[in-house]
């Protein structure tokens, strides 16, 4: 099948040649005076400080400002940090072990305050001197009147000041071993002091004309600055050229990466809106569409019909409609001679996956002519029953094959896979989904979706590669499930409210954090709680059912799917419920400890409910002694049911890498920018690299030299962007 390609050409990576010099960039961080082999190597592996632009790269955590010294006492209780000239006139260590402290007197001219370490203490015995003057800046708290700082940075008055002209003093993190070889913050700080002294060996990144444009300063003056500032104002200019740098070359790898897989990458073509497509949607739609999911299957129609391969994240809310989106694809699929596959993270899913497809497109299997075949295959599949579904997906009789990771053995193979549609995308690994396009000649279009909102910025930076969908309107008629925040106090009413909805033949999940007690954590935990409903809602009246992830699979599955078929009216259960099974007759969510989940948890967790035509509820139970950021994030559940609006919260409380998890976790390694505060910065970045790329695909223009240059050392160092969706 022909499809159409473009003559575009995509920045070469092992082909450029360039002149920079790097022999500063790349030295190692043992040559720069001070540091030695020992101290280098404690660099190298505490802090992954290898070479001298390492070092640069090194920033600063916060910075102290120098400019105001209080007396002892003139701090006040609402201090947020103070700097204090005195002495230290004794210091006492007690305890043994991870008990062990050390505890100093410092005294001023005005009075005396307590200074106290958990670590490090044999260094800082060894190396304070006591009856000397001491510049100590710190976080001040108050017992019974009396003012003390742990962990104070501390510096003998005469060698205090290591930068001339600026209050402002850059803090560095370190370690233990570190700080024992003499590179605490002090000690980095005079490292990073030395290197900033002569950048001649720096390159510039950036054209002349963006630095006028966008008013930024040279990329020298801007390392130098942000380690040793000369005031609040250069600083701030100094770290937005710096942010403006990191963001750029972010977004311009996944704009290429982008134009590879959209430009380069030859996609199957769906010409064509056939008699699948046309005869579903006239006459067996059970529902309208959402604006949204119209929006969205006129997006991949587009894509699938340019002779590129689709690459596209169809993010929806719970409920927003994305399994119907992805079957109106498949139908496309088949109109134009090809066939779909949908695979899912588990085998419930992809059960109840086939079950409400094919009931769907039932009138599409009967109709004259059509004949729209729905097949299933999971690990659970009978052989004799596989051999002959695996004969038919390769004859082409099969148009839709919905399953596991059994989509992706070798014996599958298809007649003529054009679309892959998966489900849940972070549950997949890279091999998994590189599977999937090795199953045609033509890599098959890719559809991935999933149910957990992400806030666009953070889209653009982990998905910035894929286009994206967004589905963010409900079906009408559907009700928002009413959330409400109580204690463990009320549990009997709890239990009440329980039992009312279960009369009315509805069931309740009750979610436990952990399964076995924790003497740390004062949580009711899954067994304790198990035995509580079970007395409180006993047999044979009542069927109650218990989940968790240390069960085998083949109990977990039956207990899911008692729950499923409505034999028992409670699942209890830890968080393997999150993503998973619909339910529609459950109607209640019981969280207990809620306070020990995060927001984007919280949200899924209710997902389970509200699937159906009844009024659903959400009890979030949780301790008396919470914290503001706690507070916040139980409110916003009561507040609102919309996942974008609740991952936005998300992002502002946890930051981005908590956020997406290990697995995600090397693609946003941020080093000065910041997702939240940043976001305006992310999207003129954006913009930018996107322009850049539709104008210079390969970076060829003279113009953009510096930027080819900076590219490819970037590319020789971590060269791992995937080309798989």
């Amino acid at each position: 099948m022909a499809a159409a390609t473009a003559a575009v050409h995509v920045l070469p990576i092992h082909s450029i040649a360039y002149s920079q010099s790097v022999s500063g960039a790349s030295t190692e961080i043992e040559f720069l005076k001070g540091v030695g082999p020992v101290r280098g190597e404690a660099l190298r592996k505490e802090t992954g400080v290898s070479t001298w632009e390492d070092l640069l790269n090194y920033f600063p955590f916060r910075y102290m400002d120098r400019s105001t010294v209080v007396k002892v006492r003139d701090i006040q209780s609402d201090a947020v940090y103070v700097q204090l000239i005195g002495q230290l006139v004794r210091l006492t260590e007690s305890g043994d072990g991870r008990r062990k402290r050390l505890d100093g007197i410092f005294r001023d001219e005005s009075g005396d305050m307590e200074l106290c370490w958990f670590q490090g203490i044999k260094w800082l015995k060894d190396n304070l001197k006591l009856q000397q003057p001491y510049v100590i800046y710190g976080k001040p708290s108050e017992f019974k009147g009396r003012y003390s700082i742990v962990h104070p940075e501390m510096e003998l008055l005469e060698t205090a000041r290591i930068t001339t002209g600026s209050p402002l003093r850059p803090v560095y993190s370190s370690t233990e071993k570190l700080t024992r070889l003499g590179h605490n913050s002090t000690g980095i700080a005079r490292l990073t002091l030395q290197l900033t002294e002569d950048l001649r060996w720096l390159n510039e990144t950036l054209p002349e004309e963006w630095l006028d444009r966008f008013g930024l300063m040279p990329r020298s003056a801007a390392y130098r600055q942000v380690h040793v500032p000369t005031g609040h104002a250069d600083l701030d200019q100094a770290r937005k050229r710096l942010k403006f740098e990191e963001l750029f070359f972010i977004q311009l790898g996944l704009g290429r990466e982008k134009l590879l897989k959209t430009r380069q990458q030859q996609g199957v073509v769906f010409a064509k809106v056939g008699d699948y497509f046309n005869t579903f949607f006239a006459q067996h739609l059970p529902f309208a569409l959402t604006g949204a999911q119209k929006r969205v299957v006129r997006e991949i129609r587009n894509d699938a019909a340019r002779g590129y391969h689709m690459n596209r994240l169809l993010q929806g809310d719970v409920g927003s409609g994305k399994t119907i989106v992805a079957v109106l694809a498949a139908l496309l699929a088949a109109d134009n001679g090809f066939q779909a596959c949908l695979m899912a993270p588990t085998e419930i899913l992809a059960q109840q996956h086939y079950q409400g497809i094919s009931e769907l497109l039932h009138p599409l299997t009967d109709a004259s002519g059509l004949h729209f075949r729905v097949a299933l295959l999971t690990g659970s599949t009978p052989k004799s029953k596989r051999q002959v579904l695996l004969q038919e997906l390769e004859r082409g009789e099969i148009h839709l094959l919905i399953g596991t990771h059994a989509l992706i053995e070798p014996a599958v193979k298809f007649s003529a896979l054009g679309l892959a549609i998966i489900d849940e995308q972070h549950r997949f690994g890279v091999a998994q989904r590189a599977a999937l396009w090795n199953k045609h000649a033509i890599p098959p279009h890719v559809l991935v979706m999933t149910a957990t909102p992400i806030p666009r910025t953070l889209a653009m930076t982990v998905y910035g590669d894929l286009d994206i969908s967004v589905l963010d309107e409900l079906p009408p008629g559907r009700k928002p499930i009413k959330t409400t925040w109580t204690s463990d106090a009320a549990r009997l009413r709890i239990f009440q409210f329980m039992e009312d909805e279960i009369k009315k033949s509805r069931q309740v999940y009750v979610v436990y954090p952990l399964i076995e007690e924790s003497a740390k954590l004062d949580l009711k935990h899954l067994m304790d709680g198990f035995e509580s409903i079970s007395r409180r809602f006993p047999l044979p009246q009542y069927q109650v059912s218990i989940v968790h992830g240390r069960m085998k699979q083949e109990d977990r599955d039956y207990e899911m799917a008692r729950f499923v078929k409505g034999q028992t009216q409670i699942m209890v259960a830890t968080t393997v419920i999150e993503v998973g099974v619909n339910v529609p007759n459950a109607s209640v969510m019981v969280i207990e400890s809620a306070e020990r989940f995060g927001l984007s948890q919280l949200h899924q967790l209710r997902g389970r409910v509200g699937r159906g035509a009844d009024q659903s509820h959400c009890i979030l139970v949780a301790g008396h002694k919470l914290s503001h950021e706690t507070r916040k994030r139980l409110q916003t559940m009561c507040d609102t049911n919309d996942g974008f609006k609740i991952a936005e919260v998300d992002l502002e409380l946890r930051g981005p890498g908590d956020m997406m998890g290990t697995q995600q976790s090397g693609v946003i390694n941020l080093k000065i920018a910041d997702l939240v505060r940043d976001r305006a910065l992310m999207e003129q970045t954006r913009e930018l690299a996107l322009e850049l790329l539709t104008e210079d695909p390969s970076l060829s223009d003279p113009a953009h030299m510096r930027i080819r240059m900076e590219w490819a050392l970037r590319m020789a160092k971590n060269p791992g962007w995937s080309r798989i969706s």
